[in-house]
């Protein structure tokens, strides 16, 4: 397969710099926003295929990566749907797709919200579906805190591995390198945001076309929760990668772009 990593570079938006990373630089354009504790870098085997046939560009969310960091930063679900909309218009970008991933999805839909017309459609890849009065996230929060405050002091595959034990070689080896720069109060807030924040009460607010991929595995997303999101968005494509947990490229690659159809390039 030819590269199409591009570069990656900085913009200062929404008054934080944030970072990206840009794959292909032909077709419609994608912005694609990693989960909670995903640097943009960690996405770029995705990117690489979708720069195929599109213009990708690969968002380091605050407090990850190398986009602004440290204490005095909001961290909130409203905060960082605003950095997307304003990184979308500090770069001129037309009318971008989104294609997030877990929080990522979740800043997705609450984007489109609070900035209308920015966007042209939304790629929601099994967002958390936790809130108030619903069942909790499935994952807990030491996974998450213990696994950064290891990485911090400098951790190995095989430390990271007791973590992600499905993962391969390449992918345990990018985490161990890159999941310091997840600091561990914007996971925190990101975290609780899973439980406080109600997510389908945006639902009803979308006026874009809208495909949710559900992990078959993941046990994020249930047969209920499907039935609930299409009774309040009843245009949304739903589909289904039935041998893949919530990471679902990291498990099932082809799964995953079989999901995704052409969805980005229509």
């Amino acid at each position: 397969m030819t590269a199409t990593y591009l570069y990656g570079a900085n913009v200062f938006a929404n008054g934080i710099r944030q970072h990206y990373l840009r794959y292909g630089g032909k077709g419609p354009v994608v912005l694609l926003i990693p989960g909670i504790t995903s640097p943009a870098v960690t996405w770029g085997f995705v990117a690489e295929q979708l720069g195929r046939r599109n213009d990708v560009y690969v968002l380091d969310v605050r407090g990850r990566g190398l986009s602004s960091t440290g204490p005095g930063l909001d961290y909130g679900l409203d905060a960082m749907a605003d950095d997307a909309a304003a990184f979308a218009k500090a770069l001129q970008l037309d009318r971008p797709a989104i294609l997030g991933h877990s929080m990522g999805a979740r800043i997705a839909i609450r984007a489109s919200v609070r900035s209308p017309g920015i966007f042209r459609k939304l790629a929601l890849v099994d967002p958390p579906v936790s809130g108030p009065g619903r069942r909790p996230y499935p994952s807990k929060l030491p996974w998450y805190v213990d696994s950064i405050r290891l990485a911090e002091k400098g951790i190995d595959i095989e430390g990271m591995r007791a973590f992600c034990p499905t993962w391969t070689q390449e992918q345990l080896q990018l985490r161990a390198e890159w999941l310091h720069t997840c600091y561990e109060p914007a996971i925190v807030k990101a975290f609780e945001d899973f439980h406080s924040d109600d997510i389908f009460a945006d639902l009803p607010r979308l006026n874009l076309p809208a495909m949710l991929m559900v992990a078959g595995r993941g046990g994020v997303i249930e047969t209920q929760d499907e039935a609930e999101i299409r009774s309040l968005y009843p245009s949304i494509e739903i589909t289904r990668v039935p041998n893949a947990g919530h990471m679902i490229p990291w498990d099932d690659f082809d799964g995953f772009f079989l999901a995704l159809g052409d969805f980005l390039v229509d």
